[in-house]
């Protein structure tokens, strides 16, 4: 039990120097914020200067349900990062700050932010 608390709080530490970092860092961009569940990947773009949401996307949606096999997988975060880029791209969004979270930068999360790249946002 106090392994898992303890694993619990470096995680939570982790999450808010990696986010401070990046809000220091942004410098007015807006903010791709990602979350991993253990079945679903949830990304945003986020202004923090006014905090709201600009655009969304997640494998909740049936848009990206119906794109691979069910699960949380890299397809299906390739699928969310598309999904991201093209209503980013949309809504005249060129460049973000890409905040991991918590997460390391692999497997979910570097497949969302490679097809988010490869839609033509730039981080």
């Amino acid at each position: 039990m106090k392994a898992q608390k303890r694993l619990a709080k470096r995680k939570v530490r982790r999450r808010f120097r990696v986010g401070n970092r990046v809000r220091r860092d942004a410098h007015g961009r807006p903010r791709l914020s990602v979350f991993k569940s253990n079945r679903h990947i949830y990304a945003q773009i986020i202004d923090d200067t006014n905090g709201m949401t600009l655009c969304a996307a997640s494998t909740v949606e049936s848009d990206v349900a119906g794109a691979g096999k069910p699960g949380s997988n890299c397809d299906m975060a390739t699928a969310v990062g598309k999904l991201i880029g093209d209503r980013a791209r949309e809504k005249g969004i060129e460049s973000v700050v890409f905040d991991r979270g918590g997460s390391r930068y692999h497997g979910r999360v570097a497949a969302l932010a490679d097809a988010a790249r490869e839609q033509g946002l730039k981080f």
